[in-house]
């Protein structure tokens, strides 16, 4: 009896692969053989590709741009190409069931398994869709949301509010690993600082110009993405990596508040985490607005502090991160009124049902 397979896309950002690393080990656990459809040179291939017992296949994808450029004349051509690539792909893997994390790689994807008549559910992570899940859509069999206000943006007959998935192996950190990997005393308060997977150079300048300001107050782990290490900034309670995978879990074992943008499965996690946070959200001169409206929402609900990249300046960073410190024991308490379900169950629940 040949053993079920499923297929996984999603890339871009870090954003549109985690939710697929929470829920690719229980699928290996239960016997799947398992696919994953991403591009060439993106996040998703550095964090999927040398995962035992995943089978990772690259195809062509454009970018969608909501500006003028002359790449939008080729994108059509490179979907289109990456479209009959993964329609080659599921023909010859045949998996049972697809699940899309979004990300302009999936739309070739989503779109191949509907010529190849192979179910396909889409999860939205933001507070409003994305283009690629816009895109996607019409060719899915279910649409998942994160935010129970997404579902007025879905359409009807697909849409399902399943809430955040959570990757359970960061509740397994170890605070005392944590430190020692950067070198921290338990005697300070750590403040984690994150400019998304690609880092942000605004966050990651302020920050280091205003160290001598914040050192004597807190230890600062500072995640600054890929090719954004300073060398030449070395200074005792002050820590850098490009990216981490493996060690993240110890990394906010040790950590007590957090600066980062507003992507929705960070700020999720967070908060299951339960660690107070700063919000400095994509400007909509950058993005869709999608990460503010992440970030209003949490701030609503009394679970963060929001900073509008129009507004940051390195005072201005700093007197957040004080007000941050002092609303702590505030935001905790409003944190303890979310329960984080057990939505990774229902998610794999839900894709086995619609499994060919």
């Amino acid at each position: 009896m040949r053993k079920k397979r499923i297929l996984f896309t999603g890339g871009g950002t870090a954003g549109h692969v985690i939710v697929n690393l929470a829920l690719i080990p229980e699928f290996k656990e239960q016997g799947y053989e398992i696919d994953y459809i991403g591009s060439h040179n993106g996040i998703e291939r550095q964090l999927i590709e040398d995962i035992d017992g995943v089978s990772y296949h690259a195809i062509s994808t454009g970018k969608l741009r909501r500006y003028m450029s002359k790449e939008n004349l080729k994108d059509p051509f490179k979907v289109m190409k990456g479209t009959v690539q993964a329609w080659n792909i599921i023909r010859k893997r045949k998996p049972n069931v697809i699940f899309s994390k979004g990300g302009f790689v999936s739309v070739p994807v989503v779109a191949a398994s509907w010529m190849n008549r192979i179910p396909a559910i889409i999860h939205e992570s933001d507070y409003t869709p994305g283009l690629a899940n816009k895109l996607a859509s019409r060719f899915a069999k279910k649409i998942l949301a994160t935010f129970p206000e997404t579902m007025e943006y879905l359409p009807e007959g697909k849409k399902e509010y399943i809430g955040a998935v959570i990757r359970e192996e960061l509740f397994e950190g170890n605070k005392q690993k944590g430190l020692e990997m950067c070198g921290f005393t338990a005697s300070k308060p750590v403040l984690m600082v994150m400019g998304g997977s690609m880092g942000s150079k605004k966050i990651n300048d302020s920050i280091r110009n205003q160290l001598d300001e914040l050192l004597p107050k807190m230890q600062i782990i500072h995640i600054c993405g890929k090719g954004n290490v300073e060398e030449s900034v070395k200074q005792p309670g002050y820590a850098q990596f490009e990216y981490v995978t493996d060690e993240l879990k110890d990394l906010f074992a040790a950590t007590d508040f957090i600066v980062s943008r507003a992507g929705s499965n960070a700020i999720f996690e967070f908060l299951a985490l339960r660690k107070p946070m700063l919000l400095i959200p994509l400007s909509r001169q950058a993005s869709r607005g999608d990460q503010i409206l992440n970030a209003d929402s949490f701030v609503k609900q009394g679970y963060a502090r929001k900073l509008e990249e129009e507004d940051l300046t390195e005072d201005r960073l700093v007197a957040e991160v004080d007000k941050l410190i002092s609303s702590k024991e505030e935001i905790l308490r409003n944190m303890e009124n979310y329960q984080s379900q057990q939505v990774k169950d229902k998610v794999v629940q839900l894709i086995q049902s619609y499994e060919r």
